[in-house]
């Protein structure tokens, strides 16, 4: 009959922030256009705990099994981040070139459209 040794076997376990990472990458590329800011505020969140999972992960990589998770998550917030932040560069341009007023008045809105394209 043959032996088989359970001793050297380690259940995998989840690292304990995947998900919440993942959701909150996701939830960083859709609420990007709030601002900028809740976008680049959730993928901080989303970053810290990554870096926070990968820390553990490389303290025993064969321990965790969801770690492709992590990482898809982490490049999600990645991009929310940019994301969020090249919407701020945009809105500041377009105060800074427009002006509050003409944002907040779409007749002025229009009127300064028609000044840049020459019309």
């Amino acid at each position: 009959m043959e032996e088989t040794n359970f001793n050297n076997f380690e259940a995998q376990q989840k690292l304990p922030n995947a998900t919440p990472v993942i959701i909150l990458g996701v939830l960083s590329i859709i609420t990007c256009c709030c601002y900028g800011v809740v976008g680049i505020l959730l993928g901080g969140i989303g970053m810290y705990l990554a870096n926070k999972d990968i820390k553990i992960y490389n303290e025993n990589p064969s321990g965790y099994s969801n770690f492709n998770n992590v990482k898809t998550g982490k490049i999600l917030c990645i991009i929310g981040i940019v994301l969020g932040v090249l919407y701020l560069i945009m809105m500041a341009v377009m105060i800074s070139y427009f002006g509050m007023e003409a944002l907040q008045d779409p007749e002025l809105m229009q009127e300064k459209m028609r000044e840049l394209l020459g019309q």
